[in-house]
């Protein structure tokens, strides 16, 4: 079942538990492609340079893993867990490339939940259409209580 974003910003640690699922859809543009080449400094051809990526193995344009992989960070950051969850690990394995005009949905499942540790394990994917393009593991640190409304 998907989960959508908690009330409240973000689910607190005792709130969580496996099997809960939140997906995220975004739409790769050259927009997108160019804001991350300059927030990261990753100006590689194969993700700028048409003419250059045609001669590639992918026979144009790819998107940057990582910005695909970014939109995994949103869910985990705005949806599940949502505000408050800190990235402690992330593992990733990338399978298909992403392309200008590509819509990629982030999936993100809660595998576990440590109450001792406030950490919880998640299963990252993303998917364009039925294709999975990437998939792997974060580690996450969750609160354990909200933090009270200021008056």
């Amino acid at each position: 079942m998907t989960t959508g974003p908690h009330p409240s910003g973000g689910y607190i640690l005792e709130e969580l538990s496996p099997g809960m699922v939140a997906v995220k859809d975004v739409t790769v543009t050259e927009d997108r492609i160019q804001q991350f080449a300059e927030a990261s400094d990753d100006f590689n051809p194969v993700h700028m340079d048409e003419a250059f990526a045609s001669k590639t193995a992918y026979r144009g344009r790819i998107a940057h893993g990582l910005l695909s992989a970014s939109f995994g960070s949103a869910v985990v950051g705005t949806i599940l867990p949502g505000a408050g969850a800190i990235y402690l690990s992330q593992t990733l394995s990338f399978h298909k490339p992403v392309r200008i005009g590509d819509v990629v949905r982030a999936q993100i499942t809660v595998a576990a939940v440590d109450q001792e540790s406030a950490r919880v394990t998640l299963r990252t994917e993303g998917y364009v259409g039925e294709d999975c393009i990437m998939e792997g593991e974060a580690i996450v640190r969750v609160p354990r209580r909200r933090r009270p409304a200021k008056a």
